[in-house]
């Protein structure tokens, strides 16, 4: 059974940074390629980072420079590090598989004040 469960969301002053966390379970991390998804109020859920087996990255425009995607294998775990957090990366974040897969978490909740 596929599991994925986020966390290390918050509210932030714009400038600052937080470090969210997504636990995996299942075959789902071993599949291949990780990815964070944001969805902001109003708007559809997009990928905006990415990750490889092997380690390769891939970035949205709007969070190239500020965010990194890593993963640690042995623990089944994808982070993402924000830093510089604008008010617009306010939003829900998800993790799933690269494509998305229909196993979605409960998301992690940010919030960038200005």
């Amino acid at each position: 059974q596929v599991q994925l469960v986020e966390s290390g969301g918050g509210l932030v002053q714009a400038g600052g940074s937080l470090r969210l966390s997504c636990a995996a379970s299942g075959s789902i991390f071993s599949a291949g390629a990780m990815g964070w998804y944001r969805q902001a109020p109003g708007k559809q859920r997009d990928l905006f980072a990415a990750i490889s087996s092997g380690g390769s990255t891939n970035y949205a425009d709007s969070v190239k420079g500020r965010f990194t995607i890593s993963r640690d294998d042995a623990k089944n775990t994808v982070y993402l590090q924000m830093n510089s957090l604008k008010p617009e990366d306010t939003g829900v974040y998800y993790c799933n598989s690269d494509p998305w897969s229909d196993y979605w978490g409960q998301g992690t909740q940010v919030t960038v004040s200005s």
